[in-house]
C-alpha cells in the first residue's frame, strides 16, 4: 500500500532501467517507507537497479551498507562540498574515514558526491575548502578507478577548472545537471556522462531541456536525487525511485525517442559509469 505522503505509482516502463542517483536513507527517513519496500515499488515500475550516494561519513557507511544488503544498489561514498564547509576542523577526519572506505568491498562504485557548490557558500575561503575537497575526490576516483560523480551548482567554471587542473578520471557523472546546451558540450568534449532529475519537467527549465535534447544517447543518464527533485505531474511531493518513470518518459518525448530505446540507453550508461549489478550482472 503507497504510503500516504508518496504519490500514486506510475505506468511500468517497458524496459528495465537505472536510477543513477538516489538517496535511499533520506527516502526512507522523510516518507516513512524502509528501503527494502522502496526498491520493491521502484522495481514493480521498472527501475530495478539503484545507486545509492552519500553526502557525508554517516551517509556513506549507510549507503555502503544498503548496496551489501540489496544486489539492486551499490554505493558512491564522498563528502558533500557544503557538508565540507561545514565541518570545520572536523572535515580532515571525515575525508580521512571516507578514503578508509574505498577498496573495502566491491559494492562501493563511486566517489560521490563531490564537487563545488556556491549557490549556499558565497565566501571565498568557503569556496577554497570545497575546491580542496574537490580535489581530493578526483585523487581518489582516479587512484581506485571509480566513477566520480560531480555536483556542480552555480559554480560551472570553477568546476571544470578544477577537473582539468586535476586530470579527469576515467569515467565523471554530472549528477543533476543544472547547465545550458553550452556546458554540456564541454563536459561531453570532456568524455562526462549526463544525469537529468525531475528538473529537466519544470516549465522555467528550457536551458535544461535543450542541453538534454543535445546530449548524446551514449552519454544520457536519469536520476531521482531522491527524496528530493520530484517530477512534474507529482511536483511538490516525496520523491523516490519508483518515480523515476515520469523524467524517463519526459525525456524521451523531449528528445523523439522510443520509451524502449530511452530505457535501454540509461541502463547500458550506467552500466559503462558503474559497472554490472544487479539484474545486469
Amino acid at each position: 500500500m503507497i504510503a500516504p505522503a508518496l504519490p500514486p505509482a506510475p505506468e511500468r516502463l517497458p524496459v528495465a532501467t537505472t536510477d543513477a542517483h538516489t538517496h535511499l536513507a533520506s527516502t526512507a527517513t522523510k516518507t516513512g517507507v524502509g528501503v527494502a519496500d522502496l526498491l520493491e515499488r521502484a522495481a514493480a515500475v521498472g527501475i530495478d537497479r539503484v545507486v545509492d550516494v552519500g553526502c557525508d561519513l554517516p551517509s556513506s557507511v549507510g549507503a555502503v551498507q544498503e548496496a551489501q544488503a540489496h544486489d539492486a544498489v551499490i554505493a558512491a561514498v564522498a563528502i558533500h562540498p557544503h557538508d565540507a564547509v561545514e565541518l570545520g576542523d572536523g572535515l580532515d577526519e571525515a575525508l580521512r574515514g571516507v578514503e578508509a572506505l574505498l577498496g573495502s568491498t566491491d559494492r562501493i562504485r563511486a566517489v560521490g558526491e563531490t564537487g563545488l557548490d556556491y549557490y549556499w557558500v558565497t565566501d571565498e575561503p568557503g569556496r577554497a575548502v570545497q575546491r580542496d575537497a574537490f580535489a581530493a575526490h578526483i585523487g581518489w576516483a582516479r587512484e581506485h578507478d571509480l566513477a566520480l560523480v560531480v555536483h556542480d551548482r552555480d559554480a560551472h567554471h570553477d568546476l571544470l577548472d578544477v577537473l582539468d587542473a586535476e586530470g579527469w578520471p576515467t569515467r565523471v557523472q554530472f549528477h543533476c545537471f543544472s547547465g545550458d546546451a553550452d556546458l554540456a558540450r564541454r563536459c561531453l568534449d570532456r568524455g562526462a556522462y549526463l544525469s537529468f532529475p525531475g528538473t529537466v519537467t519544470f516549465k522555467a527549465n528550457e536551458a535544461l531541456r535543450e542541453a538534454a535534447r543535445i546530449t548524446p544517447a551514449d552519454r544520457l543518464l536519469a536520476e531521482t536525487d531522491a527524496p528530493y527533485l520530484t517530477p512534474v505531474p507529482v511536483r511538490g511531493r516525496p520523491n523516490a525511485s519508483y518515480l523515476l518513470p515520469h523524467t524517463v518518459r519526459f525525456l524521451a518525448a523531449l528528445r523523439g525517442d522510443p520509451v524502449e530505446e530511452v530505457c535501454a540507453a540509461l541502463a547500458a550508461n550506467a552500466t559503462a559509469l558503474f559497472g554490472n549489478w544487479g539484474s545486469h550482472g
